[in-house]
């Protein structure tokens, strides 16, 4: 008992240090992302820093990730990353192997945060309101345009972080936004996050990230099919990589 005492005590104050930082370094590269998109509105340079603030994240608690996969993404193209999402920590783990320019489809709720949600509006990310269907699909419908321009987009399907072992099940307007858009899906599978900070939890527990890139879903092959195949599809191929388990097993000891 002492032992785990011991242990759950060094994870809050991993949490803790964390905490420290993630919130420094998100006012600091969140006014920078601000300010350089007031000289550079394309927001190149922002998006660049907002890169480097993933990274250095990681790097504070030196969490080490492993990528399989890359071989099946072809530099310069556009795509639709769809990602299974049970930690904050997927954000940092994306930013860090998802190669070239892209934007992301969040919650309406992470664009209020000061300085972070200035700064997301400023990269041109997409903020859905699910409250408010009118604005929801307007919102689909830019991110639409978005991929079709060349802009490369992640999306949790999943709709929030989920606490369960099973992913949840997808959300519809995102992938009549992907088929829409017209662009391959790629869907990536995050295993290990949940072990290091599952949702609602200020422990942390440093440890191994998985990440695995499964070849792209072209959405024209299901034109003319309910859009449930296409879902089914990219739900299966995220499911078929992601282990909940990762990087423990089922020993619950390490929970």
């Amino acid at each position: 008992m002492a032992m785990e005492d011991n242990r759950r005590g060094l994870w809050l104050a991993y949490g803790l240090w964390f905490t420290f930082w993630l919130v420094l370094l998100t006012l600091i590269i969140g006014i920078l992302i601000v300010i350089s998109t007031l000289f550079e509105p394309r927001g190149t340079l922002g998006r660049k820093l907002a890169r480097v603030w993933g990274q250095l994240l990681l790097k504070i608690l030196g969490i080490p990730v492993i990528v399989e996969g890359r071989e099946h993404l072809v530099p310069g193209r556009t795509y639709i990353y769809a990602a299974n999402h049970r930690s904050q920590f997927d954000i940092f783990v994306l930013m860090e192997v998802l190669p070239d320019d892209f934007g992301w489809v969040a919650k309406k709720s992470l664009f209020q945060i000061p300085l972070f949600g200035q700064a997301l509006s400023r990269l041109g990310n997409v903020s859905i309101d699910r409250q408010n269907l009118p604005e929801a699909i307007r919102s689909l419908n830019h991110a639409a345009e978005l991929v079709q321009e060349g802009r490369s987009l992640i999306i949790f399907p999943e709709g929030t972080r989920g606490i369960s072992r099973e992913l949840l099940p997808f959300k519809k307007g995102v992938f009549i936004m992907a088929m829409k858009a017209g662009q391959p899906i790629v869907p990536v599978s995050i295993s290990g996050t949940m072990a290091i900070q599952p949702r609602g939890s200020l422990h942390i527990r440093p440890g191994p990230i998985k990440v695995v890139i499964s070849p792209p879903i072209d959405p024209q092959e299901f034109q003319g099919r309910p859009k449930e195949e296409l879902m089914a599809a990219v739900h299966q191929a995220i499911a078929d990589h992601f282990d909940p388990d990762y990087p423990y097993g089922s020993d619950r000891s390490h929970n």
